[in-house]
């Protein structure tokens, strides 16, 4: 699909597309971004592969492909635009990372969707003193050998995007979480926030809570 039409369904927040979002933007790239009130998610509901969202619809004359999961989705789109890795290894390194944010991610689903309180402060004690801890320190080190200051040697890729994502996710808690002496995360973190497309971005971009 040479010369395709991106178009971008999520509600009106950003998590989970948000990484997908950042990857058009520092690759420079067109997309249409479809932002629906969580009330009109029946109306797209069953457009999308899975009944999810995000979903991604790639349209190229008459062909259409519609892509559901945001990490596939993240992923196709870091390959297309040349944001996955110089080489078999660096991709492989991107992906094995990814994962990792990833149940960070889905940590912070389970505290969302927790009633609960007890539970709910259960779940945010376990991903801040437990997987954030364990996690960021295995980011810094990766940072600190690949010497670029992102994930792998070649430079800026989509798990550098993602990582940003997380972080950016903390709202108020930014701070305390780029203190905790993981100074590469720190780097990398500035590194993506002052890229000038991702800047630019971040200036227009809609103010949601999360």
């Amino acid at each position: 699909m040479g010369n395709a039409q991106y178009k971008l369904y999520y509600f009106e927040f950003k998590f989970r597309a948000e990484t997908i979002r950042f990857i058009f933007e520092a690759a420079g790239k067109p997309y249409e971004d479809i932002r629906f009130a969580q009330s009109k998610w029946p109306e797209y509901k069953n457009e999308s592969p899975f009944g999810t969202a995000p979903y991604l619809e790639i349209s190229n004359g008459s062909q259409t492909l519609k892509l559901g999961e945001s990490i596939a989705i993240a992923r196709y789109v870091a390959r297309k635009f040349k944001l996955a890795g110089k080489s078999d290894e660096e991709s492989a390194i991107v992906d094995m990372y990814a994962d990792l944010i990833t149940d960070l991610m889905n940590q912070m689903v389970r505290i969302i969707v927790e009633k609960d309180e007890g539970k709910k402060k259960q779940e945010q004690d376990k991903l801040q003193n437990e997987l954030v801890p364990k996690c960021f320190q295995l980011f810094d080190d990766r940072i600190a050998q690949s010497k670029s200051g992102y994930f792998v040697p070649s430079g800026l890729t989509w798990v550098d995007l993602y990582l940003f994502n997380f972080i950016d996710l903390q709202g108020d808690k930014v701070d305390d979480l780029l203190n905790n002496n993981c100074k590469h995360v720190k780097k990398l973190y500035e590194n993506v926030r002052t890229n000038p497309r991702i800047a630019a971005y971040l200036k227009r971009r809609p103010v949601t809570s999360f």
